[in-house]
């Protein structure tokens, strides 16, 4: 079997990271099937992702908490390698219910992976998060930055996920991991087929810029003025989710032909330049020609004051460098949020 016709297992797939690499993967020639609960997400992302790459991916519905639907995926398929995106992710919302975020996030890795290593499925990439480092003592922050108590429950299962991982990898010889931590990712395909479509209200910066933009909103709140940065909001490392799709493709490359180092790898996918909300903000404003009403509120709980990351050991190791900016971020962004109001527009008319 060649390289490019290996069978991957995409986890959380119809999500908003999980859809751009499964777009990323199946123009690389890959086999893809996506295992979601679409407890966050839509089943109408596999059809835009056929779309896009004329290759429809394997969809099947699948709760990881549910340890016999798990086993039985694994028995009814045979995966070359696993990406694995499925967990909650709401900083908010894991602060108020931390049980949630626990049972989930690590009793659905615990079972992926115990499936994982009886089927001989032994190559996995973790989606794992910045959040790892807590609130850290300097900036860019690097691989080798102190692991950090971090700042919410849901950043703490990335923290647990990534120790099982690492134990689970020096006890089995067979399991070889890759722990990608991501910064902020944003933005969209160019295609505006698929982008971050959150059920329920957002969290995240991108997808309030854009609901308030097209009138979903009245209104938002910049969480902190008050902070020790140059504007006094926090500052982020923010990413375009297409690059850090691609770099899912480099890390399974890497595990599918053996040339990771260690049995367990970590590497930081961002851009290596921290921007704060504000800037964003303006930035949306400026490249897409709108105002944006927003106001300057309390500090959220959870929230980390600034976090950028140093990239050079992705850039040297892993060969893969961000490429998109954050005009193109902003802009790809809008673009999406303008189809998806189209698209809805276009079936309250129908249903007229």
């Amino acid at each position: 079997m060649s390289e490019l016709t290996k069978h991957i297992l995409v986890t959380g797939g119809t999500g908003y990271i999980g859809s751009h690499t499964t777009v990323e993967l199946l123009q690389e020639g890959y086999r893809v099937t996506i295992a979601d609960d679409l407890s966050n997400s839509r089943a109408e992302v596999v059809d835009a992702v056929g779309e896009i790459t004329g290759k429809r991916p394997a969809f099947v519905n699948v709760d990881l908490c549910n340890k016999d639907a798990v086993d039985a995926l694994f028995k009814a398929n045979s995966f070359d390698a696993i990406i694995h995106f499925a967990a909650h992710k709401q900083v908010g919302e894991s602060v108020t219910a931390p049980l949630k975020y626990y049972r989930n996030n690590l009793t659905g890795l615990i079972n992926l992976v115990e499936a994982s290593l009886t089927s001989g499925t032994t190559r996995m990439v973790f989606s794992s998060s910045c959040t790892v480092y807590g609130q850290p003592d300097r900036l860019p922050v690097d691989e080798n930055s102190p692991v950090r108590q971090p700042e919410s429950p849901y950043g703490n299962t990335k923290k647990i996920a990534e120790e099982i991982l690492r134990d689970a990898a020096a006890a089995y010889a067979a399991l070889k991991v890759i722990s990608l931590r991501y910064f902020n990712p944003v933005g969209a395909h160019n295609s505006s087929l698929i982008g971050e479509y959150p059920i329920g209200p957002p969290q995240n910066l991108m997808p309030v810029l854009t609901q308030l933009a097209i009138g979903k909103r009245n209104s938002m709140e910049v969480f902190g003025d008050d902070y020790n940065t140059p504007d006094g909001s926090c500052i982020r490392d923010y990413i375009h989710v297409v690059d850090l799709a691609k770099a899912h493709v480099v890390a399974i490359r890497r595990l599918l032909s053996a040339s990771n180092s260690d049995a367990f790898e970590t590497f930081n996918l961002g851009t290596g330049k921290g921007l704060s909300v504000l800037e964003v903000i303006r930035a949306f404003e400026e490249v897409n020609g709108v105002k944006l009403n927003y106001r300057i509120s309390g500090r959220r709980p959870g929230d980390v004051e600034q976090i950028y990351g140093s990239t050079e050991k992705a850039n040297t190791v892993l060969g893969w460098k961000a490429e998109l900016n954050l005009n193109e971020m902003v802009k790809s962004a809008w673009a999406w949020e303008k189809m998806l109001d189209k698209k809805e527009k276009s079936k309250n008319t129908a249903s007229l």
